[in-house]
């Protein structure tokens, strides 16, 4: 059984909860995944995993990766932890034919449900920047692996996100809006918008083995335009006035900020690139 949260423990271990459950956060998830996955699929074929596996997506969101991974994995059984009801229902109504093989439940990624050494593969995309003290989260994946399971995991970096200069009408410098907006939001909530970076070292602390740093590289060579902004666009519709009261910056001035950004994403031959880390390590 799965254990409810009550709301206060809710809001401190999921702060971004407003922001996670709005609309434009399952826009994100959607072009996010068509952005990265043609690229991340083939770094689990390091993991060497085969057969009757058991497969832990932690905050899965929407499932977009989690029937991606169940069709990686035709033999896996799923289970899908988020904190949000509201996620998982539209994880389970697009689930199709994968729903005999993936379960999604409500989870607390502090205290998870499931038994020690209960999976092959631990899988956190895009969650770590958004909880505070991830390394307690850390702990928990670690414990539910089973020995010589494999943790993949994609940690958001905000200071990896690379504009063209002269983006900004107004001349700011477009990569300084990310280290003045979402890092310093992310810190007011003891979030660490710099996961990425800091990922290996945690892993290492955690006893990991077989260690390792990839990069899947979003931009406007390698993806197309319209998804790599629609990321920012839903990032723009979900974050904006956050960053704003963050930041100390008018709403509009942010939105504007958006805005330049979006216009250089889509607008030949203007270059932009979002490195995004990958984190990989084995449990002894």
């Amino acid at each position: 059984m799965s254990h409810q949260l009550g709301k206060d423990e809710a809001t401190d271990r999921n702060p971004q909860a407003e922001q996670m459950g709005d609309e434009s956060m399952a826009r994100n998830l959607a072009h996010q995944a068509q952005a990265i996955w043609p690229q991340e699929r083939q770094l689990f074929d390091r993991y060497g995993l085969s057969g009757a596996l058991r497969i832990l997506d932690l905050g899965c969101g929407t499932g977009e990766i989690t029937r991606r991974l169940a069709e990686r994995y035709p033999e896996a059984t799923l289970s899908g932890i988020d904190i949000l009801e509201s996620n998982l229902a539209l994880a389970r109504r697009d689930n199709g034919p994968l729903g005999d093989r993936i379960r999604y439940e409500v989870g607390d990624a502090f205290a998870l449900a499931a038994a020690d050494a209960s999976f092959d593969l631990g899988v956190c995309r895009h969650m770590s920047q958004a909880v505070p003290d991830f390394p307690k989260v850390l702990a928990e994946i670690t414990r539910v692996l089973k020995p010589g399971g494999w943790l993949h995991l994609l940690s958001e970096d905000y200071a990896m996100l690379n504009f063209p200069e002269g983006a900004d009408p107004a001349g700011r410098d477009p990569d300084r809006f990310w280290v003045e907006n979402p890092i310093t939001f992310l810190r007011s909530i003891r979030c660490d918008g710099r996961i990425g970076r800091h990922s290996p070292p945690l892993l290492e602390q955690a006893g990991y083995r077989d260690i390792a740093m990839d990069y899947v590289i979003v931009d406007t060579l390698r993806v197309p335009r319209a998804t790599f902004a629609g990321i920012m666009k839903a990032w723009r519709d979900g974050y904006t006035e956050v960053l704003a009261e963050a930041s100390g910056r008018p709403v509009a001035e942010v939105a504007a900020d958006f805005a330049a950004i979006i216009h250089a994403i889509e607008t030949p031959p203007n270059y932009a690139v979002w490195h995004v880390p990958v984190a990989s390590g084995r449990k002894p």
